[in-house]
């Protein structure tokens, strides 16, 4: 117990090979953030047979790693990949900074753009996804969005192919998911270490409340389990975080090996495991929960 909370310790489950953190990797030119780094781990998601996939943010990279901790390279490209889901039919759709909404085929290792513009606009840069079971899907245009410049949107892409707008004054939006019943969007807005909650109406109008607020650090990936919780990775404290729906702080996750816990997907054959990126060592973690995660395209018929 740590300030009244059980904490639940991690492990290291895997870490990037050092044959993968070759600087000359690096295009020239790409996330310019990320200057003095062998890689940073985002946008982990699980495929159906159990692999884990991550991408490596400012080296265009996309990895597959197997369940005994294998790492490969799927696709090596000219972009900034953040956020990464797997839809219903086994296609990888990624939020890429760079270049938009992008789809890869897992098996060729052909990635192409999606969406690269709203009207004549191009994004300010994507962040991060997810599915709903009908196949919407939501995600965040972080670019350079702050407390001084809350010029962050949030979009919904319709199964039926149409771009709406949700959001578009937010401060840092970064993480997405949707609660089990589908009826409201939690956001993590980084730069105010916060997650917002609002209904996904297509117009813009639904009231946003604030869900949590953190104290220090900033939210960034977000997961939810089939309790309601919602798991919240702090990046630049080593901390996740488990509030209960009403944004109740019930358990703290303590890092084992960095500060960088930047994104969270449940894994294993229970989905009882929280899989984490330990972006700064380039590592992954792994929690036991004490409930599983939802599943996307768990409500489809």
């Amino acid at each position: 117990m740590l300030n009244g909370l059980p904490v639940i310790p991690t492990e290291v489950f895997t870490r990037m090979p050092q044959k993968f953190r070759d600087r000359s990797q690096r295009r020239a030119g790409s996330a310019p953030r990320y200057h003095a780094v062998d890689c940073f781990l985002e946008g982990p998601s699980f495929d159906r047979a159990g692999n884990l996939y991550v991408v490596d943010v400012p080296y265009g990279r996309i990895f597959r790693i197997d369940p005994r901790g294998e790492w490969e390279l799927v696709v090596h490209y000219d972009g900034e990949p953040n956020g990464l889901k797997i839809h219903r039919d086994g296609r990888i759709f990624v939020a890429d900074f760079k270049n938009g909404i992008m789809v890869l085929d897992p098996i060729s290792g052909v990635i192409a753009p999606l969406l690269e513009y709203r009207h004549s606009e191009r994004f300010r840069g994507i962040n991060d996804l997810v599915f709903a079971s009908n196949g919407d899907l939501y995600f965040t245009d972080q670019g350079l969005s702050s407390l001084s410049d809350p010029t962050g949107r949030v979009y919904r892409y319709t199964a039926q192919g149409r771009l709406e707008c949700l959001m578009h004054n937010a401060p840092s939006p970064n993480g997405i998911v949707l609660n089990p019943a589908e009826d409201l969007l939690y956001v993590a807005m980084t730069v105010q270490s916060a997650v917002w909650r609002m209904q996904p109406t297509n117009d813009g109008s639904a009231r946003v409340r604030m869900l949590t607020q953190l104290t220090c650090g900033g939210t960034d990936g977000l997961a939810v389990d089939e309790a309601g919780n919602v798991v919240i990775a702090n990046a630049g404290i080593g901390i996740v975080w488990i509030v209960d729906k009403r944004g109740v702080p019930t358990h703290r996750i303590e890092s084992c090996a960095g500060d960088m816990t930047t994104n969270i997907a449940f894994g294993g054959a229970d989905r009882k495991t929280l899989y984490i990126t330990e972006s700064g060592s380039g590592q992954i973690l792994t929690a036991a929960m004490p409930h599983a995660g939802i599943a996307m395209y768990a409500h489809s018929a």
